[in-house]
């Protein structure tokens, strides 16, 4: 049976330091609870399996996503606006939202599976951090390596924090191409090449970079646009940080017509994305990131839930953004949906701040930490918008992401498609890059070459 949305008022402190759990709730990490936290165990009716997790395997180079027995399945059934209240327990708001205004739109769900299984130093690390992590107010995690911050949560914030430093490798380039969709289908595609070097996830034979109190560096990123020509050559750097404000990211972007590398203070929250024509906000890069004050983070428990999962075939290079792009919807023979238990996190904005989302509610797998959707709420509580990351598990590099992620706009009926490389080529982890690569003196560099 479907586990009802409970609320966890014990785990929610009132205090601004959130602590740190017991050695005896810690042991339960490795034993009825995964290395990282989530439920070891099959669901009541084995509709979702125990954990099943999976060996490495692959080069760090070349691989698209794939695993030849799941991606052989056929759907176990398929919802749409006919049977949709039959599963509408299991479904978000957004998922909701398309099925009851669009007879296009439907839901292929598959067998679920959990195969999520992070490198070894990862895992003894996160168990390290259960017992000597905290979090102070939203966003200072302190005391705390490599791996999950906190993987016995106490709060949403400390959910959301596993998701912003899961591991995805050390160094990757990847594509992260993008298509704003218009209302009958046709779309605007924009090229960008991104790199990113992960401060918190380095090789288990070299000491973890700590996350402390206003100082844990974490991410160095950085992106240039390739494609369309009015934007080619505009490249983002960024240095992300525990802490808010300049403590927490600094930001600098370089334009090609002005040819001029500059700080840009803005790069936060819900101002637009550059190049995205206001459908995507900074802080709905990569589902969530960025600073955390300006709202407060409710942990609602956990639930079953559809959500998009072994997303293989819409990853894959067999697909091309032609065929995914279709009438106010992706085209929904591709996506693959999977019962899985996620948590649920409400954050809320908090009085004197200000946010284009009054509300969100974020579903996040409890195998890996990865958003799979999230609904977005404006000032009168209405929804605006369904984020939808195509969850993939990475079987070469042991890490998890969305390809792609999807922003649908309800109030338009566009939608925003980010995160793809089915054309170019599939994410690159055999880099190794510097410090120095990272730095605003290297973007000059590269634009006047």
């Amino acid at each position: 049976m479907l586990r009802t949305l409970t609320l966890i008022g014990a785990l929610l402190f009132a205090l601004n330091v959130q602590a740190k759990v017991s050695p005896e709730e810690a042991a339960k990490l490795g034993d009825s609870l995964t290395p990282v936290g989530a439920e070891k165990a099959a669901n009541a009716d084995g509709s979702i399996p125990a954990w099943e997790p999976a060996e490495q395997r692959g080069k760090l180079s070349g691989e698209y996503p794939s695993n030849p027995a799941y991606d052989a399945e056929q759907p176990l059934y398929t919802i749409t606006k006919a049977n949709m209240a039959e599963y509408a327990e299991m479904l978000s708001d957004g998922h909701k939202y398309l099925l009851e205004n669009y007879d296009t739109y439907k839901m292929n769900v598959y067998p679920s599976h959990r195969p999520v299984k992070f490198p070894d130093f990862v895992e003894t690390w996160t168990k390290w951090n259960a017992t000597n992590c905290e979090l102070i107010g939203t966003d200072n995690p302190d005391n705390c390596k490599i791996g999950f911050t906190f993987p016995i949560p106490q709060s949403g914030a400390e959910v959301v924090w596993n998701h912003r430093v899961r591991y995805r490798g050390s160094d990757v380039v990847r594509y992260n191409n993008q298509m704003i969709v218009q209302r009958d289908g046709s779309y605007q595609l924009t090229k960008i090449i991104e790199e990113a070097k992960f401060y918190y996830a380095l090789p288990e034979d070299k000491e973890p970079v700590p996350l402390m109190k206003d100082s844990g560096l974490f991410i160095k990123y950085f992106s240039q646009t390739l494609e369309p020509p009015r934007m080619a050559g505009t490249m983002i750097l960024v240095h992300e940080r525990a802490g808010t404000g300049s403590e927490g990211r600094q930001a600098w972007l370089y334009s090609p017509g002005l040819r001029r590398i500059r700080r840009a203070p803005a790069v936060c929250c819900d101002g637009p994305y550059e190049g995205t024509d206001g459908h995507q906000f900074y802080d709905q890069v990569d589902m969530y990131n960025g600073v955390m004050e300006r709202f407060t983070w409710k942990l609602l428990g956990k639930k079953e839930m559809l959500i998009p999962y072994n997303s293989n075939k819409i990853a894959s290079k067999e697909v091309s953004y032609d065929d995914m792009a279709a009438p106010f919807h992706l085209n929904q023979d591709l996506p693959r949906y999977e019962k899985h238990r996620v948590w649920v996190v409400e954050s809320n904005i908090r009085e004197g701040t200000n946010h284009t989302f009054h509300k969100r509610r974020m579903y996040i797998d409890e195998d890996s930490y990865y958003p799979s959707a999230i609904d977005n709420y404006d000032s009168r509580g209405e929804l605006m918008q369904l984020q939808e990351g195509h969850t993939i598990y990475a079987y070469n590099v042991q890490s998890v992401g969305g390809v792609p992620e999807v922003i649908y706009h309800f109030n338009s009926g566009r939608y925003f498609v980010t995160a793809m490389a089915n054309e170019d080529a599939p994410n690159d982890f055999s880099v190794e890059f510097r410090d120095k690569d990272f730095e605003p003196s290297a973007v000059v560099k590269r634009a006047t070459k």
